[in-house]
């Protein structure tokens, strides 16, 4: 079975229930999602949530990137979550994995990633969603 990491905003987890869901459904393993951390153990707890979500990055077959519509912004693309499609991208172009990255949707302009994202389209690093098949 294939193995799906999405990574986006922990914010949004009715979106990220939504989407574990689609994957499950289609016969995928949801190996890693954005999951929110308490406030009062933050500090604590981040580290090695971080952690377990890179490793989970390094073991998937696809990253799905659900770049959701947020504080009005369509497509909206943190810095966080760019981070992780930029290790994900440079370890594929490094050799050491292999895995196909999909976002929900292109970033509006505003995005701070717009450029980086429209440019690894082109060359094919990342696809969008509703151009592959599942």
């Amino acid at each position: 079975m294939k193995k799906v990491v999405i990574a986006g905003s922990a914010s949004l987890q009715d979106r990220v229930a939504y989407w574990e869901q689609f994957w499950k459904s289609r016969g995928y393993t949801v190996t890693a999602s954005p999951q929110e951390i308490s406030q009062e153990k933050f500090l604590e707890e981040y580290p090695a949530v971080h952690a377990g979500f890179y490793a989970a990055l390094n073991d998937a077959d696809i990253v799905f990137v659900m770049n959701e519509d947020k504080s009005g912004i369509s497509g909206y693309l943190g810095a966080e979550t760019f981070a992780e499609l930029a290790y994900v991208v440079a370890n594929g172009l490094l050799g050491k994995q292999q895995t196909q990255v999909l976002l929900l949707k292109m970033p509006e302009s505003r995005v701070q990633s717009y450029e980086e994202i429209e440019l690894w389209l082109r060359l094919g690093w990342v696809q969008l969603l509703d151009t592959v098949k599942i």
